[in-house]
């Protein structure tokens, strides 16, 4: 592939006219060019492969920048919302090309000690976008599924006002795992870490936490302290959770299938095979902790003991699709490193 086809991984014009998020806009904006028009069954999508020599792109000194170094920079610096670049094509993720949008509701419903939209009776709308970090997207190999998004202070789905969102990034182990389907994975926003699981692709997994380490100081937690201020009062302290992660609700059917694509599992969840209307809902429970401790190393194996998970609330999808601007155009901010998640003082500079 011609590697100059990904696109402005830096900054670009989108990221400074950036001025908040509408609801309406992103929606139209993801289901305007889906790859399949009627979801038609299993094992049609496209795979986008995820090379070294992508990644790669600017590593040496031979006079342009490191293109993933450039892109892990402006996911912490860019809040836009949607990225189409001068040519409206937007750009090919030099990782995790492969995704699934999902829209729905963000609803908190236990008592909690936090603020904003993890307080009790917090609700919102949700664009996600579901994907896989690198070329593997079927059950049954090594792969890593992945959930970001942003939640959006309104419950109303014709509400066009450009709002504040916040921004949540979560993975299952960075390195890869054999879930059986999406119904077991665990995506949390303080993943483990198993390098060797990637195989061949461990030197791309190499570079990827070398970019992230470069760009700010944790390159395998994302904090959640976004959430925890949206919508808070003014003066109000920030309490955010130390830890977030989303599972499939336990009433959600499993779907049956060797080697099915996780698009394909998502799609069946909500739709049926032909139809474009959706037929059924997909919910994920929302779950957080304090409690957890980091053992080892990134470069070996970096793995997390969390405990006293509490369910929250829910994240429970109505639509999806799988779309060129899915996978091109929609874009999810990385919140910068706190190193108190409740101080915006003491945030990591850019």
């Amino acid at each position: 592939m011609n590697e100059d086809a990904f696109g402005i991984e830096g900054l670009a014009d989108d990221d400074r006219r950036f001025a908040g998020s509408s609801f309406v806009k992103v929606r139209e904006a993801i289901f305007a060019n889906p790859y399949q028009p009627l979801w038609d069954g299993p094992g049609k999508f496209e795979r986008f492969p995820v090379t070294l020599g992508s990644v790669l792109k600017g590593f040496l000194p031979f006079g342009e920048s490191w293109q993933l170094l450039a892109a892990a920079r402006r996911t912490l610096a860019s809040e836009a919302d949607l990225r189409f670049g001068p040519d409206g094509k937007g750009y090919r993720r030099l990782l995790h090309p492969n995704g699934i949008c999902l829209t729905g509701t963000w609803e908190i419903d236990a008592e909690t000690p936090y603020s904003g939209y993890f307080a009790k009776g917090a609700r919102g709308l949700v664009i996600a976008r579901y994907s896989t970090c690198c070329t593997e997207t079927r059950r049954g190999y090594t792969r890593s599924l992945a959930m970001v998004g942003r939640v959006y202070p309104t419950t109303d789905r014709n509400d066009a006002r450009p709002l504040p969102t916040a921004n949540f990034i979560t993975q299952e182990d960075i390195g890869g795992i054999k879930t059986a389907n999406i119904n077991d994975a665990l995506l949390r926003n303080a993943p483990d870490t198993t390098p060797w699981r990637r195989g061949l692709d461990a030197p791309i997994l190499g570079l990827t936490g070398l970019a992230l380490k470069i760009a700010e100081t944790k390159e395998t937690i994302r904090q959640v302290y976004q959430i925890a201020e949206l919508g808070k009062a003014a003066g109000q302290p920030t309490r955010s959770p130390e830890f977030l992660q989303f599972r499939v609700a336990p009433e959600q059917p499993v779907i049956a299938g060797e080697k099915l694509d996780f698009r394909d599992e998502v799609m069946a969840q909500i739709y049926d095979r032909g139809d474009a209307a959706p037929k059924r809902k997909l919910a994920f429970l929302i779950e957080t902790s304090d409690h957890g401790t980091t053992h080892g190393t990134g470069a070996i194996k970096e793995w997390r003991k969390i405990d006293q998970w509490r369910a929250i609330g829910r994240m429970t999808f109505d639509e999806a699709v799988a779309s060129v601007n899915g996978d091109r155009v929609f874009h999810v901010h990385h919140p910068r490193w706190r190193k108190d998640r409740n101080d915006p003082a003491t945030v990591h500079p850019l």
